[in-house]
Parts: C-alpha cells; structure tokens; sequence
C-alpha cells in the first residue's frame, strides 16, 4: 500500500523527517512511537500529503502521492486527530457530514453512518449535539466519521492522549476489534508501547526526526536497534512486557 524511499522532509528549514525504507502493507496497522518532537506527526502530514518532502518519495498503491490528483488522493485517506474537530450539530450528522461533501446518497449516507454509530458504540448518542459529549464519546464520533468515509488509508494521530485511563482502555479495545475485523490500512502515533502493542501489526520507532528500527512490539523491546532506541524505551512511563 505504501512505500518510502529515501525520504527528507523540511520544517522550517530544518530536517523534520528522514526514512531510508519503509514499506507499509495493505491491511496492516503500523504504530509509530517516539518521544516529542520526533517526527510522527510530521510523517502523518507527509502521508496525507500536506508536506512536500525535500528529497525522495512517498508511493502509494504504486504511484508517488505528487503524482495523484489532489482530490483524488484526499478520498482515499481519514485523518483522525488528538482533539476531535466536530461541529455544533448533532453525532449522525457530523458523521455524514464528510459524505455529504462527496455527493453520496442519502439512502447510502444513512446506511453508512447507522453502521458506524452502531460499531463505536454511540448508537444511542445519534440525536445528541457534539457540544454535549464527553471526550470520549467525541473521539468516537470522530472515528465513526473517518470510517463512514471507507478510506483507504487511515491516519490517527494519538486520538487516546486526551482520555482519562478507563476510557482510553475502552476505546482502544474497541478500535482494535474494528481494526482487525475491517482490516483498513492505518498508521498510529502513540507514546505508549503497550497501545502499540495490541493495536497494530508492527511498530516504527522514531527519534530525532529519523526512523530508528521497526518490528513487532516484542522484538523492539527484547532487541532494541541502537543505544538511542534503548533509552527511549528506558524512559516509557508504560511498559510492554512480551
């Protein structure tokens, strides 16, 4: 599905982003982790094709992303972000309200969105305004939204960091089901090995801007790359025990 070479991203003037290769296969979550500042963000925004690398290239489905028409490419990704940004309407229709932009029928439209209340677990929320949710029931609107859009690629940019512990357990036990049953191509920033673990199929550890190693979750941590992945994983306030 993706495929990085040799890959120099800029902000400001500055190396933001370096990856030698990285493949990402269809149907596969990739967790990206890494202390602040490391470059997960900024490989997000240069998936979705809102940073322009300064040197090498980013392929999807066989074709560099500069390649595809904007519009085009735009369809075929969700972006999740930390803080759900809903509008002051009720759930179902800011669920529908990415397909209403793409022209999709209301008969479809009502179809998708009553599949994808009823998966996140907010069913019962339809009719309710997004100025009174919790911030849970907000970041699940927020998914149900990127979902009911059937992207092909699905960017999340740590949608738990703002939920207290017994919601963030139960979003992502949630997430992780619709994950695998769905199997929908995603790339995960998080902070916390543990979350990486038991949401995706393999984890990218960046630092500093560059891609250190990536692996499943236990070879990171029985067999960390260099010295530099060795103490970020010192410092993790949560541990992942294989």
């Amino acid at each position: 599905m993706i495929a990085i070479k040799d890959l120099l991203v800029q902000r400001n003037g500055n190396d933001a982003l370096k990856i030698n290769s990285l493949e990402i296969e269809k149907g596969e979550t990739l967790a990206v982790v890494g202390p602040n500042g490391a470059g997960k963000s900024t490989l997000l925004l240069a998936l979705a094709n809102l940073l322009k690398p300064a040197r090498g290239e980013i392929q999807f489905d066989g074709k560099p992303i500069t390649n595809w028409n904007d519009l085009e490419y735009r369809r075929k990704i969700s972006f999740v972000f930390q803080s759900p940004l809903l509008m002051d309407m009720t759930v179902e229709r800011n669920v529908a309200l990415g397909l209403k932009f793409r022209g999709v029928s209301k008969e479809e439209t009502r179809e998708r969105v009553g599949r994808w209340v009823k998966a996140l677990g907010i069913e019962s929320l339809s009719k309710r305004r997004a100025s009174q949710l919790s911030g849970g029931e907000a970041q699940r609107v927020s998914l149900a939204r990127a979902f009911a859009l059937d992207p092909e690629l699905l960017l999340l940019d740590e949608p738990f960091a703002a939920l207290d512990p017994p919601t963030r357990a139960k979003l992502l036990e949630d997430l992780s089901v619709i994950l695998k049953q769905d199997r929908k191509t995603a790339v995960f920033v998080t902070h916390n090995l543990n979350e990486a673990a038991k949401l995706s199929h393999r984890v990218a550890v960046m630092i500093g801007g560059v891609l250190r190693q990536v692996g499943t979750a236990k070879q990171i941590k029985l067999h960390p790359a260099d010295e530099t992945v060795r103490a970020f994983l010192s410092e993790l306030s949560q541990w992942y025990n294989p």
